[in-house]
């Protein structure tokens, strides 16, 4: 009798087990939205950068359960320095942005805060926020892309973000400074299929890219550079181009990631 009580005793476990397993989960669906960009605060223009892990970073870390949360995954934002998460669950958020600027959060080698430009938001409904950075070059378009026997000829003109003292002021303290770190090391024309052209979409066929070594491109700050598509595009076909330009630093730093600064896509069809 006494077996026939525990098997049954342990059936009944096993079955409200097994009931659980069905049961609907009580928590609302995140259905916030967070809408941001990220601007050149001297400009007030966008800061352009490539879309993916070689872009602008967002990361979200949820304040609302106190100090020494896990973040939320990752997103990045679009070429055109914009960002948009819409499954966000409703609370208080520490943001924070890093891309080719100089970064928000800057701390020393013990971790001591030097500065923090991160932002503390309460995301509810749509919620907005927007990010004044330096970045470090601007890059821009001189005149028109030529097509010259189904190569692309651009002119391009790079000059520098933030000064390179200020630079010095803000990123030394946090340590490791070395005077290399300002350095321009290349430049890119990346061509494209795709309108989204960038590192990310580029096709290898047809993009080039002039590469200097130390300080050598000091002199064509503010200069205009000419650079040209490799191979022969196919005529009759329309491509996307984008030129873009990165020092020798990593965002954030220690990442081993160099970021770009891009200039806008042009359209250009190969004639």
């Amino acid at each position: 009798m006494k077996k026939t009580n525990i098997f049954i005793s342990l059936t009944s476990l096993l079955f409200l087990a097994s009931c659980n397993l069905f049961e609907l989960d009580n928590y609302p669906a995140p259905e916030e939205t967070l809408q941001g960009e990220v601007v050149d605060v001297a400009t007030g223009k966008p800061v352009l950068t490539d879309q993916g892990s070689e872009g602008i970073r967002v990361r979200l870390i949820e304040t609302s359960w106190g100090d020494n949360v896990t973040p939320n995954p990752d997103f990045f934002c679009m070429p055109n320095g914009t960002f948009q998460h819409t499954k966000v669950f409703k609370g208080t958020y520490n943001v924070q942005v890093d891309g080719p600027f100089i970064p928000l959060l800057r701390e020393d080698e013990r971790g001591v805060p030097i500065a923090d430009e991160t932002k503390d938001i309460d995301i509810e409904g749509v919620t907005q926020v927007k990010f004044e950075v330096q970045p470090f070059l601007n890059v821009e378009w001189v005149g028109e892309p030529q097509v010259i026997n189904g190569k692309i000829q651009a002119k391009v003109r790079v000059t520098r973000g933030v000064s390179e003292n200020e630079f010095r002021e803000k990123i030394e303290p946090m340590g490791g400074y070395s005077s290399s770190f300002q350095n321009i090391t290349d430049i890119q024309l990346f061509v494209s299929y795709s309108s989204t052209v960038g590192y990310r979409a580029r096709d290898e066929r047809w993009t080039s890219a002039i590469d200097y070594t130390g300080s050598s491109f000091n002199s064509l700050l503010g200069e205009t550079v000419t650079i040209e598509s490799n191979g022969t595009i196919p005529s009759g076909r329309i491509v996307f181009i984008r030129a873009a330009a990165r020092i020798n630093y990593d965002t954030p730093a220690g990442s081993g990631t160099r970021r770009y600064n891009y200039t806008d896509a042009k359209e250009v069809f190969v004639k």
